[in-house]
């Protein structure tokens, strides 16, 4: 039989050796996961703005239809242009004063432009996210791409899905005098006609809830942005 000190040299190299194998293996994969977390990004901007792509793919259509990348401060006022390297999981942590707001420009095949701005709030579980793309009147939403971390399957997860994301497609974040409403997620149903509403997800209430406060609070610092360009 070994004795205890054996044992004990024993499984404390085997731990050093583990936790070498475990870190040269993070190390390595490391540059692999962050491209494939800035590839994904890509193909979510893309798919706000109705242009499929893969992870194969998305590097180039991104290059080839994202023609502007903008920082703006909590004034609207354009201060950069490395929008993609800008998180908002840490901006949300700042004060509003000195956080960066990122702003993507698309330009189509057709010259139309549309405005794509990134959005970040809190579901039932965890963390939202998602981007809103807008027309050239910046205003009348384009498309859409809204994901979660860990809202219930079936419901919250639900702002996933197209039959969600496609009701927004149309709608207003202006009224007819020139006032912010943003976007509402209504409980029990929107009224079709409203152009600032969208209905909400059966069983859902405090993931649409979160939806709509995310909406509000986001956008709100691109205001003074969008009504400067539009004037």
């Amino acid at each position: 039989m070994h004795s205890n000190k054996y044992i004990l040299i024993y499984a404390s190299v085997m731990v050093v050796l583990v936790a070498t194998v475990l870190a040269t293996a993070s190390l390595q994969l490391k540059p692999f996961q962050e491209k494939n977390i800035r590839t994904e990004k890509m193909q979510n901007i893309l798919q706000s703005v109705k242009i499929e792509s893969t992870p194969e793919n998305a590097e180039q259509l991104f290059n080839n239809y994202i023609t502007g990348q903008l920082v703006l401060n909590d004034k609207g006022e354009v201060i950069g242009d490395n929008s993609f390297d800008i998180e908002l999981q840490g901006e949300l942590k700042k004060p509003a004063e000195k956080q960066q707001f990122p702003l993507y420009i698309a330009t189509f095949d057709n010259g139309q432009k549309s405005y794509i701005i990134p959005v970040r709030g809190k579901g039932l579980w965890g963390p939202i996210w998602g981007f809103i793309a807008l027309e050239e009147d910046m205003n009348t939403i384009y498309g859409t791409n809204f994901d979660h971390k860990s809202e219930t399957p079936g419901l919250g997860a639900e702002i996933k899905e197209p039959p969600f994301q496609d009701q927004f497609i149309g709608k207003r974040l202006f009224d007819s005098g020139g006032q912010f409403k943003s976007i509402v997620v209504k409980k029990g149903g929107a009224d079709k006609d409203n152009p600032h509403a969208v209905d909400g997800i059966s069983g859902g209430t405090i993931t649409s809830d979160g939806v709509s406060n995310m909406l509000m609070n986001r956008l709100n610092f691109y205001v003074n942005y969008l009504k400067s360009q539009k004037s």
